[in-house]
């Protein structure tokens, strides 16, 4: 386990006001059975959904809600995801209902995020059929992701009334968040012929392309203080470069190779954060500004990669950590803005059994574990 060094808790409790971790005479292990052995710094953990596939859970700004994407057929039967908010102690919302739709429920939806003033947008192709678009997971013997041409960045009050364009064109337009002052949102899109990070500033309409090297950038946050920028991407050469170009044409990128970038704003200064092997993806800022949490499966891959834990890395790229072993998938973290929580997407349940269900789990953030954490041995599986 890496020691923290008492600069960046300094800097922690300067970004979030006093930390006061729960103690371990409030905490009772035996009742934490989602959590596994080593998960230092997660407590409580809670399971939010119970089927299909529910990922891509971000905070509303005052952590008492979250947007998610979802297929599960008990929250409608379109088939691929939709978008849904709920409050983030698993109670009703305030029209009764658990799980709300925001999107239209036609078409499929990517990346909902919250906007300062309440309002969600997400990523769509609605517009362009009601239907889900066809999606294959494997071309040329390769597991590959959509880029489907027809996603459109829309915004909608939060139940899901006055959907509007938000950001369209030629091209995909998706993968958006918005930084924490409200001022920015960053989208990925492949409107320079290649797929780049651009960013949309909400009060002009104004468009910046942040990133120009050949290979895929996508799935950028900024950090607390908006006035930094992380996110995935693949830099291809020689044969992997004419494979990639030859995918992209068919609105497909293979996420085999991926690392972990981070610039001002701007797209200046950008530099790469990992140098792992595999898929290291969905980061985001450490409410410290000086760390970043991931999913990777670098140390899987000789069993085949299909395992992903959530790790946290300096953001000068030292100090490496791993957060989850449940053994199964976990990714998709998102801190709260008040820095106690943390909502990810997993495979794990209280039985302990193999599962293909991906659900939203919340836990609580324990920035310095005590002996209760750290000799944590696994709460009994439940039948």
């Amino acid at each position: 386990m890496r020691i923290i060094p008492a600069l960046l808790i300094a800097v922690f409790i300067s970004a979030c006001g006093e930390q006061s971790a729960p103690t371990a005479d409030k905490y009772d292990p035996a009742s934490d059975s989602l959590r596994f052995p080593g998960e230092v710094h997660l407590r409580n953990i809670r399971q939010l959904t119970f089927g299909g596939n529910n990922a891509e859970a971000y905070f509303n700004y005052d952590d008492q809600s979250i947007i998610f994407q979802s297929d599960w057929s008990r929250l409608h039967d379109q088939g691929c995801d939709q978008q849904f908010v709920m409050n983030v102690d698993g109670s009703a919302l305030a029209d009764g209902q658990q799980y709300r739709l925001v999107s239209t429920g036609h078409g499929r939806t990517t990346c909902g995020y919250f906007l300062p003033d309440g309002r969600v947008l997400f990523a769509s192709t609605h517009a362009a059929a009601d239907e889900c678009p066809e999606s294959q997971p494997f071309s040329q013997g390769r597991y590959v992701w959509p880029i489907h041409p027809t996603y459109d960045i829309y915004s909608a009050k939060a139940d899901g009334s006055d959907v509007e364009l938000l950001i369209g064109g030629e091209g995909y337009d998706a993968e958006a968040t918005v930084s924490p002052d409200g001022r920015f949102v960053i989208f990925t899109s492949t409107r320079s012929g290649d797929i780049d990070l651009w960013r949309y500033e909400v009060a002009t309409g104004d468009l910046l392309q942040l990133t120009k090297e050949l290979g895929y950038d996508g799935g950028a946050f900024f950090s607390r203080a908006s006035d930094k920028i992380v996110w995935r991407a693949s830099r291809p050469a020689g044969e992997d470069a004419e494979v990639y170009a030859s995918l992209l044409g068919q609105n497909l990128v293979e996420p085999k190779a991926l690392n972990l970038f981070v610039a001002n704003i701007d797209g200046s200064e950008a530099r790469q954060v990992t140098h792992l092997p595999g898929a290291n993806w969905a980061p985001f800022f450490h409410p410290d500004g000086q760390r970043i949490i991931f999913a990777s499966n670098h140390h899987t891959l000789e069993q085949g990669g299909r395992e992903f834990d959530l790790f946290l890395i300096g953001v000068d790229g030292t100090g490496l950590e791993r957060v989850t072993h449940s053994g199964t998938f976990d990714a998709f973290p998102m801190f709260s803005f008040g820095g106690d929580k943390l909502v990810f997407a997993s495979n794990r349940n209280v039985s302990r059994a193999p599962s293909r269900d991906t659900n939203v789990f919340v836990a609580d953030w324990v920035e310095l574990p005590e002996e209760a954490d750290l000799d944590f041995q696994g709460a009994p599986p439940l039948p």
